[in-house]
């Protein structure tokens, strides 16, 4: 087993100032956001002035929601630039904003991959699952790759179609699927279909379009063996990652390969981070990462 890095590769306009004390302070365009980091349980490193000079703090309620305190103007939905991709920025009341900075290093390297076999005359199909706002699914796309783009929020699958049309991607061979992740799985392999690449980020808990709930400790193991039957013979990569306590790079790493990809040529795990400005690095996930 490799071990590859899991830091963030640049995000234009994006930048991790500071962290600790279970919080992160990032500049995400010309805002400055103070976000819940419960990982952080070092020491803040930034004076008070800099962490006062944000324009807006996100509150967690206890039953898992929040709000934002907002201090000085903050518009609605704003743009940041991820290499030639143009995402959107929206503060949401979960203190999510659109982006998963930790998830740049491993999508530019399997983007990579992408494009030298395309290069070589062969398709890839890739299945991106809990796929977000489609940072992933348009690296991928713009490497060459056709794209199944699933999430069970009808809201954060119509912000990737925004996002791809801020990027110039709409036009790319990209399905976009508002569907619980494992009955979606369930028809393409009774329909026999195949993906050269497959990726996965599954939340802890979570709950489908029919209330259908998810678990990630009973339910992670069932989605893996579902995606066996959907791995074509012929596979570039599978990526795991989460960001559950108690889920290591190991603990992935282990799931990855006795269930869905028992022999690859290569598995990498790593710990997924960003670094900040004094070069500290803040740990966001761990992931598994099986190549051929």
């Amino acid at each position: 087993m490799s071990a590859t890095p899991g830091k963030s590769s640049p995000l234009v306009g994006y930048q991790l100032l500071d962290s600790g004390e279970g919080r992160k302070l990032e500049r995400i365009g010309p805002y400055i956001l103070d976000r819940q980091a419960p990982q952080a349980i070092w020491p803040k490193r930034g004076d008070k002035s800099l962490w006062a000079s944000a324009h807006g703090v996100h509150h967690r309620s206890d039953d898992g929601g929040g709000h934002w305190k907002f201090q000085k103007a903050v518009p609605d939905e704003w743009t940041v630039s991820w290499e030639s991709l143009q995402l959107s920025i929206r503060p949401t009341p979960f203190g999510h904003i659109g982006i998963f900075p930790e998830h740049g290093a491993p999508a530019r390297t399997l983007a990579d991959r992408i494009q030298r076999r395309v290069e070589s005359g062969r398709p890839v199909s890739v299945l991106n699952l809990f796929a977000y706002t489609g940072a992933s699914t348009l690296t991928f796309a713009r490497a060459g790759a056709s794209c199944v783009h699933v999430d069970a929020a009808h809201g954060v699958v119509a912000w990737a179609r925004e996002n791809a049309a801020l990027s110039g991607l709409a036009d790319r061979p990209i399905r976009w699927i508002v569907d619980d992740c494992r009955e979606f799985v369930e028809r393409e392999a009774k329909r026999g279909r195949t993906f050269h690449g497959i990726l996965l980020d599954p939340p802890t808990y979570g709950r489908g379009q029919k209330k259908q709930v998810w678990d990630i400790a009973t339910d992670l193991t069932p989605l893996l063996q579902l995606l066996k039957k959907v791995l074509d013979p012929d596979p570039l990569f599978c990526l795991l990652s989460a960001h559950t306590p108690g889920y290591s790079p190991l603990t992935l790493a282990n799931l990855l390969t006795d269930v869905l990809a028992p022999s690859p040529k290569d598995l990498r795990s790593f710990e997924m981070s960003v670094d900040d400005e004094r070069g500290r690095a803040l740990p966001s996930g761990a992931a598994a990462l099986a190549l051929w």
